[in-house]
């Protein structure tokens, strides 16, 4: 199942407080990335806020994923998850008008 995560803070922080997490949190995201769990990772343009598209069997799995992330560990930041299906409008292209 693909699975949108959309980063929010948990807690306001300065930037230097982030600071000594910010390699081990990538070293972490590389090796969800590289396990295939996570497919697609995004800032967003318009805010700081992080975006990925995970495939896992449910969303608590997906929690548990992103529970190993540093920032998320150490309470700086939690994720809203989204489960998405395929859309299936495209199969109306294809119907016979009555």
């Amino acid at each position: 199942m693909k699975i949108l995560a959309i980063e929010y803070d948990v807690q306001e922080n300065t930037p230097e407080a982030f600071t000594p997490y910010l390699k081990p949190e990538a070293a972490k995201v590389w090796d969800l990335y590289q396990a295939g769990v996570i497919r697609e990772l995004y800032f967003r343009q318009d805010h700081p806020q992080a975006v990925l598209i995970l495939e896992c069997e449910n969303t608590e799995v997906a929690q548990e994923y992103l529970g190993t992330l540093p920032l998320v560990r150490e309470g700086f930041i939690a994720f809203d998850l989204v489960p998405l299906k395929p859309y299936l409008g495209f199969s109306r292209l294809f119907t016979s008008q009555a």
